[in-house]
C-alpha cells in the first residue's frame, strides 16, 4: 500500500469510527503514538541496533587497520623518499595506488552491505512494533491508535507514545548474535582511507 492510499485509509478509518461512536453515543478511546521515536528509543530499536554492530564491528575494525598500515606507508614515503633508492621509491608508490584502490573497493562493498542489512533490520523492526502496538491497544480497550505523522492535530492527552515505550519495556527481546572471532574475509573494496574510519554502523 502506498504512502498516500495509506493515509487515505487511516483517514477514512478515522471517520467511519468518529461517525459510529456518534451514532451509538458511545465515547471512542483513541490514541495517538510517534512511532519515529519508538524506532529510535524502544528496547527492541537499540537491540536491532546492537545486532548490526555484532555482526559489523570485526570487517570496520579490519577497514581501519588498513586505513592505518596505507597511512603508515604514505609517511614513510614523505619521511624517507630523499634516501631511498629510485627503485624502492616507485615500488612504494605502488603499493599505496594499489592499496588506496583495493580500500576504496572493500569500503563501498562494506557500505552497500550495511546499507542492505540496515534496511532489513528495520522492516522486521516496523513490523514487530506494528504488532507490539497492536498488542498493547487490544489490552488496553483502545478503538483506535494512530501514528501521530497521519493527524493534522491531537491533544497532548491522546498521546500514548510514552506508555508505549514503558510497555515495550516490559516485552522479551531476542538476543543480539555475539560477533565472529575469526577474522572476516575483506570485501572486494571501500571508500579512500578517511572513509573507513567512519562508523557504517551508526
Amino acid at each position: 500500500m502506498s504512502g498516500m492510499s495509506a493515509r487515505k485509509y487511516i483517514v477514512s478509518s478515522i471517520m467511519l469510527a468518529l461517525f459510529l461512536a456518534g451514532s451509538a453515543h458511545a465515547e471512542l478511546k483513541i490514541g495517538v503514538a510517534d512511532f519515529q521515536r519508538l524506532l529510535e528509543e524502544s528496547p527492541q530499536a537499540k537491540a536491532a541496533g546492537q545486532v548490526l554492530q555484532n555482526e559489523f564491528a570485526p570487517r570496520q575494525r579490519e577497514l581501519q587497520q588498513q586505513e592505518k598500515d596505507l597511512q603508515a606507508k604514505a609517511d614513510k614515503l614523505t619521511r624517507d623518499a630523499a634516501v631511498m633508492s629510485e627503485k624502492e621509491v616507485t615500488a612504494l608508490k605502488k603499493e599505496l595506488t594499489n592499496g588506496q584502490t583495493d580500500l576504496q573497493r572493500a569500503g563501498e562493498s562494506f557500505t552497500e552491505e550495511v546499507t542492505a542489512r540496515r534496511n532489513e533490520e528495520l522492516n522486521k523492526l516496523q513490523s514487530l512494533l506494528v504488532s507490539e502496538v497492536s498488542g498493547f491497544a487490544k489490552d488496553g480497550g483502545y478503538d483506535l491508535v494512530i501514528p501521530s505523522s497521519m493527524a493534522l492535530y491531537s491533544k497532548d492527552t491522546y498521546n500514548i507514545t510514552a506508555q508505549l515505550l514503558t510497555y515495550l519495556q516490559s516485552r522479551p527481546l531476542a538476543a543480539a548474535p555475539v560477533a565472529s572471532s575469526k577474522p572476516a574475509a575483506a570485501p572486494a573494496a571501500s571508500k579512500p582511507a578517511a572513509t573507513g574510519s567512519k562508523s557504517a554502523t551508526k
